[in-house]
């Protein structure tokens, strides 16, 4: 009787001092990881394959403080630095992209600076056409950093184009010549949506800038069509 109570005993004052143990870790919000104090790790942040832990940090704030080492000559590390991950950019824009009303089908290219979205579409009128490309483009500027510049088309041609740019890499020739041209046709063939603001063209270019390819393709092919119809991407309602 004495062994059990002593036993007893031993796994209460065990229980007691895991808990305190807890306590002192939960009340410890912040910790030093070199020159980063991070909000308490949790485990779920690592665990993406669980629903509802996924859906719980979607509704939490990120946040994280940054100090200079007091250490001469000591720097920041760089390794973990924050880089667009192009694949899932990709995905999230195409997943969220169908979910609109007019939009059955849609791929994107993303790069080091531009997004390429190619869909179809139900809408069929020039009005409806561009309200479903402004939706379309807003819909990726939403995701990627904004310096990214988005361009967009519902011909059912240029999927297939946009589709084997994704083969190619910065890195290989010609790359960026097949981009640029690829880029020209959508301007061409397809409205790009609403100016994003007064000094900016509707995919996002500083008006006037070095890469205002709107500008340019207005300049040269005065945007119209033989038969005086609007064309292309700059029909501003």
């Amino acid at each position: 009787m004495r062994k059990w109570i002593l036993s007893l005993g031993v796994v209460s004052i065990t229980a007691l001092a895991a808990c305190a143990a807890n306590t002192d870790d939960e009340q410890g919000l912040f910790y030093d990881s070199g020159n980063t104090i991070n909000v308490q790790n949790r485990g779920e942040l690592y665990n993406e394959n669980d629903n509802y832990t996924t859906q719980q940090n979607a509704e939490e704030f990120g946040f994280v403080r940054h100090q200079k080492s007091p250490i001469m000559g000591d720097t920041v590390t760089y390794d973990n630095m924050y880089l667009i991950n192009r694949e899932k950019a990709a995905d999230a824009i195409s997943k969220m992209s169908v979910t609109l009303p007019n939009v059955t089908d849609c791929s994107t290219l993303v790069t080091d600076e531009e997004v390429l979205i190619a869909y179809r579409t139900k809408a069929t009128d020039d009005q409806s056409r561009f309200e479903v490309a402004d939706q379309v483009k807003k819909t990726a500027m939403s995701v990627v950093p904004r310096w990214y510049h988005v361009y967009v088309t519902d011909d059912p041609q240029l999927l297939r184009d946009v589709e084997n740019l994704s083969n190619m890499d910065a890195d290989m020739r010609n790359a960026n010549a097949a981009i640029e041209k690829t880029i020209e046709l959508m301007l061409e063939r397809s409205p790009q949506g609403r100016n994003m603001s007064d000094g900016e063209n509707p995919n996002g270019e500083m008006i006037n800038e070095m890469t205002d390819r709107t500008d340019r393709f207005q300049t040269q092919t005065k945007m119209k069509s033989p038969d005086g119809s609007w064309r292309g991407s700059n029909i501003i309602r």
